[in-house]
């Protein structure tokens, strides 16, 4: 990415926009770690403390700070408005 953040996408098998947002960002060449709530309960918790909802798609960006420790700058929620401004960060 651009501005060297690191992005974890959280989605749901059966969300379309979930679907809709791993295809876009395959063919943007976007790297991403993507994390499956509907396979891992842990995945929901991290979530939840994140945006403090269950919504998915979840765009979470983050940057490494100070010894290597992850630093949330920003999220997303929501694949179709935010499209723009995932490609820009």
């Amino acid at each position: 990415m651009k501005n060297k953040l690191d992005l974890v996408l959280y989605t749901r098998p059966t969300c379309s926009d979930c679907q809709d947002a791993k295809e876009y960002l395959a063919s943007e060449n976007i790297e991403y770690q993507h994390k499956n709530v509907g396979e891992n309960p842990e995945f929901e918790e991290e979530m939840k403390e994140i945006s403090g909802n269950r919504i998915v798609p979840l765009f979470a960006f983050y940057k490494k700070g100070i010894f290597g420790k992850r630093k949330l700058v920003k999220k997303l929620i929501g694949f179709d408005k935010n499209k723009e401004e995932i490609k820009s960060l």
